[in-house]
């Protein structure tokens, strides 16, 4: 905090304001902490939410959550195997990209336990530019898919090949590609493997 806040806070006996460590800090403080620690703890500092899921049913009923609190509607989702989840939650999803989408339910290629980020692909929102998801995307992954940092994502990428528009996206406070989506608020559903 800087002097003239101390001083401030001190003059109107309102209590100091403890300031948030920043991204970097953070992850040097959590460096020697277990993969699935490190990001959880990354990836809720930069504005997302986290959900941990012991099976699917878990699953079921944390997404079923997140759409009753948030208000959803309409979702697009064009995995089927996501589809068959909101069916069993009765909510309507297109497989297209529509304006009037709600939230966007999808899968993802990694989680970055380097930096809290997740990592997309035409795999997760075909061949639509990230910038026109909804302002709610909810993801579901496994923990397998956590990675320590972007080379091991891209290592991995390689072996497996056939990845392409790859981009990544983390927290709230990620702006996805543009200004437009502010406020965007990105849950995520961790699955037990």
């Amino acid at each position: 905090m800087n002097l003239f806040k101390r001083i401030v806070s001190k003059l109107t006996n309102q209590p100091e304001e403890e300031e948030k460590p920043s991204l970097e800090k953070l992850g040097d403080s959590l460096k020697n902490a277990d993969l699935d620690y490190k990001f959880a703890q990354l990836f809720t500092h930069s504005g997302g939410f986290f959900n941990y899921c012991a099976d699917e049913a878990e699953a079921l009923q944390t997404l079923h959550q997140i759409i009753k609190i948030e208000g959803i509607g309409k979702v697009f989702c064009w995995d089927k195997e996501l589809q068959n989840f909101l069916n069993v939650v009765k909510v309507p999803y297109t497989s297209e990209m529509e304006h009037s989408s709600d939230a966007a339910f999808i899968t993802c290629e990694y989680l970055i336990a380097y930096d809290g980020r997740i990592m997309l692909s035409h795999n997760n929102i075909l061949h639509y530019h990230s910038s026109r998801l909804p302002s709610k995307i909810i993801i579901i992954a496994n923990v397998s898919q956590i990675v320590n940092n972007l080379n091991d994502a891209m290592g991995k990428i390689k072996r497996n090949g056939n990845i392409k528009n790859l981009t990544s996206i983390s927290g709230s406070q990620s702006k996805l590609d543009t200004s437009s989506h502010a406020n965007t608020k990105l849950f995520l559903l961790l699955l037990e493997d």
